[in-house]
């Protein structure tokens, strides 16, 4: 056990140290504010205040960890080896940099409170974060700067065996719509297959003529396709259906219709099965809970994930949203349109809420990839290599790499060529570290 002494010990520094020495690290820890109880301590030790006791580990602490409520605060981020942080320490430090405030930071999303502009659906854009600005998007700089206290504690207690932790995947599908044609009704259908004909949009007359008297599978309908792989993949896909009232944002098809019912049963005999939010569920509690009720009677389970529609979280209400409907998990935390690391970590953390000053039971599972953002490199082959950097980034740090693809990206629309071949090599990354 690693037993930290502290001037104060406080909810935000217990949070940040679970974090990096437990669930990065796999150490337990422990605090004291008695300098009798740490000088007795015969285990793993360091010290994170303003001036070192004696000869142990000594990490000199900034404010952060040890203030309340949201403040400006000066940021100024430097170089570090084959890395970046911020919050410089001193000369007697162990460390250049308060990793455990920098963390901090990160992990509680700080800079999503603070003032900035919004996209054009009220989301924290990627362009505005601390991460884009000094380019570490692509790093999971968390859990590599918790590497770099591992290589120094393993230095001071040499006796101490540290857990070994392996590279994992989390694979997610995104089912906004689950067919393009198929199950709409009489009226959805009418009015798409006139606005084919108007627009001259032939080729999709024709297609959607095509896939109603049962020529042809329809485009969003990759189901099979995926429940294959799940059965050759070792590790569980979870499948997050949306399941919310048709709207401008959300046009799923009606959770009453039979055949909607049996697909999501057929998946969750074979995959987990999470709650896609809708739009207006995101902020009205009462959508939300009523959304979760309908899909637990179609599975039978408890909702246990939810992903948010449009990757949209509004800190903390989205949050306290499902932490009081008791969904566990959310897998809404990453950006569209960039490839990287929103939190900083590819290891899940809990949800740390700044205006309470508690952190709480939510995990968050970061996603590194969406599937969209591989839509800006051309060839296949650029898609291919841009993913496996991101796959041996997060192999580096043996973190979980969670990557989100949509149905309709198995599908054979030609601007998702290829994606199939892109979810194997996420799912083959796993057998090359084991070969590795």
């Amino acid at each position: 056990m690693l037993l930290v002494y502290t001037h104060n010990i406080t909810p935000r520094l217990r949070y940040t140290f679970k974090h990096i020495c437990t669930r990065i690290l796999g150490i337990p820890v422990s605090f004291t504010t008695t300098i009798e109880e740490f000088i007795a301590h015969d285990s793993m030790k360091m010290s994170y205040t303003r001036k070192p006791l004696s000869n142990e580990i000594f990490i000199r602490n900034h404010e952060l960890l040890f203030e309340q409520g949201i403040s400006d605060v000066d940021i100024n981020v430097h170089n570090w080896e084959d890395t970046k942080c911020f919050f410089t320490t001193g000369e007697k430090s162990a460390l250049p940099y308060d990793i455990f405030a920098a963390s901090f930071y990160l992990l509680s999303r700080y800079e999503e409170y603070l003032p900035h502009v919004k996209d054009d659906y009220g989301r924290f854009p990627a362009t505005e974060s601390l991460a884009y600005k000094h380019e570490f998007l692509n790093q999971p700089v968390i859990d590599i700067w918790s590497n770099k206290l591992k290589s120094i504690l393993e230095q001071k207690f040499e006796f101490y065996s540290f857990p070994v932790k392996t590279y994992q995947i989390n694979p997610i599908i995104d089912v906004p719509m689950a067919y393009y044609y198929k199950q709409k009704g009489i009226m959805r259908t009418m009015g798409g297959s006139i606005t084919d004909l108007f627009t001259l949009k032939l080729k999709r007359f024709y297609q959607r003529l095509l896939v109603m008297f049962s020529f042809e599978r329809d485009p969003y309908d990759t189901f099979k396709w995926i429940i294959n792989r799940q059965k050759k993949s070792s590790y569980k896909f979870t499948v997050f259906f949306l399941i919310g009232d048709y709207s401008t944002y959300d046009k799923n098809i009606s959770i009453n219709k039979k055949k909607f019912v049996s697909l999501i049963k057929s998946v969750s005999d074979y995959c987990r099965i999470g709650l896609k939010v809708s739009y207006f569920g995101l902020d009205n509690i009462a959508i939300l809970k009523k959304e979760k009720k309908k899909l637990e009677l179609v599975t039978n389970f408890e909702v246990e994930a939810s992903r948010n529609s449009f990757s949209k979280v509004n800190l903390p209400k989205t949050y306290r949203h499902l932490v009081e409907l008791e969904i566990h998990e959310d897998y809404s935390m990453g950006y569209l349109n960039h490839l990287g690391f929103r939190a900083g970590t590819c290891t899940p953390f809990l949800f740390y809420d700044l205006d309470y000053e508690t952190p709480t039971p939510l995990l968050i599972n970061s996603y590194h990839c969406l599937d969209f953002a591989l839509l800006k490199h051309q060839s296949l082959l650029d898609k291919q290599e841009e993913l496996q950097r991101l796959i041996n980034t997060v192999k580096a740090v043996n973190g979980t790499f969670v990557p989100v693809f949509h149905n309709y990206s198995f599908g054979s629309d030609e601007r998702w060529k290829g994606f199939r071949q892109l979810f194997k090599q996420v799912l083959e990354s796993v057998n090359e570290n084991k070969r590795d």
